[in-house]
């Protein structure tokens, strides 16, 4: 980038202001809370200038540091997007159609543990985890009850699964079909990020090979059969839960990011095209100030990236868009309803980020799943920060802030380092790409989760020691609190499913299944898109548990090698 005089910034901000008036705004109040009238964005006043102004820009310019659009959250607020399931189908439905109604913006599917690894509920490895931490999910009928009344075309859902997210995705495909939706209009998103299963959650299913082949033929399905669909969402949420810092979030999520460009490329896809498909997946932890600086560090990492190693040319292929999460790890079991303090500042810092859509944790969430109190209060949380703070008035209220503006440009910076160790970890030429090359070295060497490790490692200590302090935990641990009602999940619920899924398997036609099986298999074995032959399979009422045994049978299962 080159050094912006006054002129340049002047005239910066005179393209901001001619995007601005020509984008839509909201009709609301953008007034303080005593009726100051507050201009839409800020910059450096008029004939001045700001070291380093070319790295910070305007709202909704390249790099897009200060965010993707010129109005900011004048133009359209984040979307509230609650992260729910647990029990059955039926009791998660109900859930979802409580969160909307009281204006939840979208779905997010939370499923449980079988589910999660590609096991049916009454395989012997799920006994006593049906429904314990999500919904669980054996097959395309329970998807039809899972969205019974929600009609899929008009409703965004993000599901969170990796593993077995192409048959999840086939399920969900198959159930709004049943609605008689025009799948082409579908719109939402599928986490389906395997790179971050072997570097931080441990939910995989097979080898990264056949898992990568999966993830190729849905990215080329989508762009062909359903435009509007995400079909990745490269998750950093469960690496910085896993113990990770800032830095090593951000570098570890965008270079798996880069590892899917590279794979769309390599199925001969146009960057410019699937690139506005992927999205990410943020934390937003409690250092306030450190989170919304790696949120606009990855902005701005992303785009130039993009357009200077990738080829990108168009406006919406730069665009980083993220979905955000605050720390479930930061949720402490001792005084919990401090937690409703903790998740209220990591959304503030996720807004003040940019976040383009929001799930806040309940504060019971350490103790069990929420129970609809809890899940109520979590929504409110947003709703109040969204409707009485008056942080949707102006964007990137922060920018030019000496210290956020250092902070953002040192997180970028521990970035790069990191990409320049992942690429030298394996100088090879591989057939997808040369960020692929180094995740795949470094997730068989263990490099990643190495790392990962000793930053946690180094966090303990300091809590033990006392130089880094939780409330209720290592320091002002005196309360008068009482114990909360938690939410418990009957072991009628698994008993419930079996006995579903059980009746489903007596009432399908057997012979289909196993034709549509042994089909999708055989395709397996050539270079033919896998989607359409395994939308046949949960067609048929295949379970995901067989179609995923009978990928594993054909690719064999991936196991982590021992380190010591």
């Amino acid at each position: 980038m080159c050094r912006m005089d006054a002129a340049d910034i002047a005239a910066g901000r005179e393209r901001w202001q001619q995007r601005y008036d020509s984008a839509r705004t909201r009709d609301a109040d953008f007034t303080t809370l005593s009726g100051l009238e507050v201009a839409p964005a800020y910059g450096p006043p008029d004939g001045t200038t700001y070291p380093g102004f070319e790295r910070i820009g305007w709202p909704g310019e390249y790099p897009y540091t200060r965010g993707l659009y010129p109005t900011g959250y004048r133009g359209r607020t984040w979307t509230i997007r609650q992260f729910a399931g647990f029990g059955n189908a039926r009791q998660t439905n109900e859930r979802y159609k409580m969160i909307l109604a009281a204006g939840g913006g979208g779905l997010s599917v939370a499923f449980d543990m079988p589910t999660l690894m590609g096991r049916d509920s009454d395989d012997p490895q799920s006994l006593g985890e049906v429904g314990h931490c999500g919904v669980a999910i054996d097959s395309a009928a329970d998807m039809d009850v899972l969205f019974d009344g929600i009609k899929l075309q008009d409703v965004t859902t993000s599901m969170t699964i990796s593993g077995p997210a192409v048959p999840v995705f086939c399920m969900y495909l198959v159930a709004a079909e049943r609605q008689g939706a025009d799948l082409s209009k579908l719109d939402g998103t599928l986490q389906t990020d395997i790179f971050k299963e072997y570097i931080a959650q441990k939910e995989w299913l097979f080898a990264p090979e056949p898992h990568l082949r999966l993830i190729g033929d849905l990215m080329e399905y989508c762009h062909a059969e359903i435009p509007k669909y995400k079909p990745l969402s490269v998750s950093g949420y469960h690496i910085r839960e896993a113990g990770s810092t800032a830095a090593q979030e951000l570098a570890y999520t965008l270079a798996d990011g880069f590892g899917y460009v590279e794979l769309g490329l390599s199925r001969g896809l146009d960057v410019n095209t699937f690139a506005p498909g992927l999205s990410f997946f943020f934390d937003a932890h409690i250092d306030f100030f450190e989170e919304i600086a790696k949120f606009r560090a990855a902005r701005r990492i992303w785009a130039r990236r993009l357009r200077d190693v990738y080829g990108a040319t168009s406006e919406k292929a730069l665009w980083l868009k993220f979905h955000t999460q605050t720390a479930g790890v930061s949720l402490t079991a001792q005084q919990p309803v401090n937690n409703v303090v903790r998740t209220a500042v990591e959304a503030l810092a996720a807004v003040l980020g940019g976040t383009n859509s929001l799930h806040t944790n309940a504060l019971d969430e350490t103790l069990a799943l929420p129970t609809d109190e809890s899940a109520e209060i979590a929504l409110r949380t947003q709703q109040v920060l969204m409707e009485e703070t008056g942080v949707t008035n102006v964007a990137d209220p922060l920018g030019g802030s000496w210290y956020l503006e250092a902070l953002t440009d040192r997180i970028e910076a521990e970035a790069e380092e990191i990409f320049e160790r992942i690429l030298a970890l394996d100088p090879a030429p591989h057939p997808i790409g040369p960020m692929t090359a180094g995740i795949l070295r470094g997730i068989e060497d263990g490099w990643f989760t190495a790392n990962i490790a000793e930053a946690a490692f180094v966090y303990q200590q300091a809590l033990e020691k006392g130089d880094k302090k939780i409330v209720g935990v290592n320091c002002h641990t005196g309360t008068v609190a009482k114990d909360l009602e938690i939410l418990r999940v009957s072991h009628e619920v698994e008993l419930a499913q079996k006995r579903d899924l059980s009746a489903r398997r007596d009432d399908r036609d057997d012979v289909r299944v196993k034709e549509a099986l042994a089909r999708m298999v055989a395709v397996a074995r050539t270079e033919e898109n896998m989607i359409p032959a395994m939308l046949d399979a949960v067609r048929a009422e295949a379970t995901l548990g067989e179609i995923c045994d009978a990928l594993r049978s054909e690719w064999g299962v991936y196991r982590e090698p021992a380190r010591f």
